[in-house]
């Protein structure tokens, strides 16, 4: 049976997966209760769509034909191509949380919820033509090519980046479609970031149930989480650019990543006010505390900074 779960995993995870199953079975339940279907073609605007050049010897696509500010393309393009990466990230997740019983069971929840992200925002870039479709395309190669490694292995390092990982995709997905100025977009991606805010909450759940059982552990691993985050599409080719785009915008930036997506988490754990955890839990959390003061420094001066550039731009 433990061969089942995890077959590269070490006899504490797997007691881990054991002892957390009843919160996994706990937590479906809760989830399908709250989550909505909801139908991608349905969020398309199939009307302004027409053939592009190639087989169908449509309309050859031009840079005339993009939209949107060059901040809001990257976003889109690196939210496609990070939701693209989907087969990757099932893979990681069942190798570590296994496809068996309930964990099984949420895997696959998951990974269907998620595969409607890609459809429906490629489908929205190649009706609307809002970016190249062959850059695009060549792209998807790429990144896809490359794959995804967890950046923290583990159960607890598992669920610990993507407790993080799905808020943080929640607020770039709904500063993405606001930054269109697209009113189809915006709806769209609101309707994304609401199955990204609801998977955040299954693995917050599951970490605050881990913190019941081994304190210290989990709060190892949060830290090691906390102090060395990336999105899941940090390799993608061009993504440093793209990523300064974003956070110039306001898309995603340091300011939203510690007070919206950092904060709200450790808060919900209790971390500042845990009274369970050992001398290790304890330093460990003291680094938390240290990283997220430098953290604070360097938002601030960020924001300072991207005024500055605002300002000169507007004279």
């Amino acid at each position: 049976m433990q061969g089942e779960r995890v077959p590269a995993s070490n006899p504490r995870d797997i007691q881990l997966l054991e002892e957390l199953e009843p919160v996994v079975t706990a937590e479906i339940n809760r989830h399908l209760t709250q989550a909505r279907d909801w139908y991608p073609h349905e969020y398309v605007p199939w009307s302004d769509g027409r053939n592009f050049s190639g087989v169908l010897d449509g309309e050859e696509w031009a840079p005339d034909q993009q939209k949107f500010s060059d901040a809001a393309r990257a976003a889109l393009i690196v939210n496609l191509l990070t939701e693209d990466n989907l087969p990757s990230y099932h893979f990681e997740i069942a190798s570590e949380f296994g496809r068996q019983g309930a964990w099984g069971d949420w895997v696959h929840r998951w990974t269907a919820e998620e595969d409607r992200h890609a459809q429906v925002i490629r489908d929205y870039l190649a009706v609307t033509r809002s970016v190249d479709p062959n850059e695009l395309e060549d792209l998807r190669m790429a990144h896809m090519q490359k794959g995804f490694e967890t950046l923290h292995p583990g159960v607890l390092g598992g669920l610990a980046y993507v407790s993080f990982q799905e808020l943080a995709t929640r607020v770039s997905h709904r500063n993405t479609g606001k930054a269109t100025g697209d009113p189809v977009a915006e709806q769209m991606f609101a309707r994304i970031a609401l199955d990204e805010n609801l998977h955040m909450v299954f693995y917050r759940n599951m970490m605050a149930a881990a913190f019941e059982v081994t304190p210290d552990d989990t709060m190892n691993s949060v830290r090691d989480v906390v102090l060395d985050f990336k999105m899941p599409g940090y390799d993608m080719p061009g993504f440093q650019r793209k990523a300064v785009q974003i956070a110039i915008e306001g898309i995603y930036d340091l300011r939203q990543h510690k007070d919206d997506v950092l904060m709200p988490v450790l808060r919900h754990w209790k971390v500042f006010e845990r009274n369970d955890l050992g001398p290790e839990g304890e330093k460990a959390r003291d680094q938390v505390n240290e990283f997220l003061d430098d953290l604070e420094v360097s938002a601030s001066r960020f924001e300072e900074k991207r005024a500055a550039l605002r300002s000169r731009l507007k004279r």
